[in-house]
């Protein structure tokens, strides 16, 4: 696993270096930023080889060891990064990103798993063994890239389109809608998916693992989105700035979305447990190009509110065609009770955002009041059980 992480990241590093210049010219229209690029591949080096230790620890179960890890590393890079950015600002960006994965790696390594004797293995024993493993992680690294492509692409085009300033906004808002409330399904996902793949040849087990994780996760993001609208003015001013406001209208209804994106994440792992790597490579490259263009058309159409709309459409496309597959190609359902918890909470969710942007607040807070108390009483039995 270590030699291939170290491969792996060996010819990321070389295809960034490569493809520096390129980068710079289609990203900036110049070739200025060209070092910045340079100095980014030694990032993805890095965070390959800090990911190939994260696999090993999530293999072997040993997930509170994990998640230790993972904290020295984010804390120690943030320690680093807030003076760099305080004071170099804007070019500290990419010191930053280096200085954060030089954080993870470190205690990647010093702190890696040493349970188990050194094993002996020859590099052929290497590619043989790695084999299963690497074909699947190379659709999977497919479709990953897809989807950063098409956020690349589109972070381009709105530059060229509105400016900096804009992509900032953009950035702001997507950050808080998919990546905040993305540490959940993360942390989720880390028990999950192992569980999963255990299991990947049973129809019956895997039908009530997933009905019984859409619930769980729909039970406990609820009430942290509920959060997110009722306190986004506060939050968006502790994290960012007054300038920002002009998202709130895009986090709130992009929050929507993220109901259907836990659903949906939640019948991916299947593909993945089952192994289908071309199904994985075709559903994320239809999800991208679909994401693409909502947000072009929306934006165009909506502006920054516009996003969040498309957003929300987007995983609900998602969502659809991810049960398809799950129904069509794999022969599984969810349980009834599954698809009364998805639209219990597109109701709340959506009856709160409403709500705020009628600036309704006590009402929205009650409705999120109410749902919370449910919330936590069905936690309690799920947790009974």
């Amino acid at each position: 696993m270590r030699r291939w992480s170290l491969w792996l990241g060996l010819a990321g590093a070389t295809i960034t270096l490569v493809l520096a210049p390129l980068l710079s010219q289609i990203t900036f229209g110049t070739q200025d930023h060209l070092w910045g690029f340079v100095a980014l591949s030694i990032a993805v080096l890095m965070m390959a080889i800090t990911n190939g230790e994260y696999a090993v620890f999530q293999g072997l179960g040993r997930l509170k060891k994990l998640a230790r890890i993972t904290i020295y590393g984010t804390v120690t890079g943030l320690l680093v990064s807030i003076p760099l950015f305080y004071y170099l600002r804007e070019d500290s960006v990419v010191v930053s990103i280096v200085a954060y994965a030089a954080a993870n790696v470190f205690f990647a390594i010093v702190l890696r798993n040493k349970e188990y004797p050194a094993a002996q293995v020859t590099l052929r024993e290497t590619v043989t063994m790695g084999g299963a493993f690497v074909r699947l992680g190379v659709f999977m690294t497919l479709g990953n890239f897809v989807n950063i492509l098409s956020t690349y692409i589109f972070n381009a085009w709105l530059n060229t389109t509105a400016g900096t300033g804009e992509v900032g906004l953009y950035q702001a808002g997507f950050t808080l809608i998919n990546k905040y409330t993305g540490l959940i399904l993360t942390a989720l996902g880390m028990e999950y998916y192992p569980r999963l793949a255990r299991v990947a040849e049973s129809k019956m087990k895997l039908r009530v693992f997933v009905s019984q994780e859409i619930n769980i996760a729909l039970l406990v993001m609820v009430p942290v989105i509920a959060v997110f609208v009722l306190l986004r003015r506060p939050i968006v001013q502790l994290l960012y700035s007054e300038e920002f406001v002009a998202i709130l209208p895009f986090v709130s209804w992009g929050l929507v979305g993220i109901i259907f994106r836990t659903v949906s994440w939640c019948m991916a792992f299947v593909v993945l447990a089952k192994g289908s790597g071309r199904v994985f490579l075709i559903t994320e490259t239809i999800s991208s190009a679909l994401g693409l263009a909502l947000n072009i058309v929306f934006y165009q159409r909506w502006g920054l509110v516009g996003l969040g709309w498309a957003f929300t459409v987007w995983y609900v496309v998602y969502a659809a065609m991810m049960a398809c597959v799950y129904l069509r190609h794999y022969g599984l359902r969810l349980s009834r009770q599954c698809l009364v918890a998805v639209m219990w909470a597109t109701a709340l969710t959506v009856a709160i955002v409403v709500l705020v942007e009628q600036s309704l607040v006590v009402a929205a807070i009650a409705v999120a009041v109410v749902a919370t108390l449910i919330n936590a009483q069905q936690l309690k039995k799920q947790w009974r059980r």
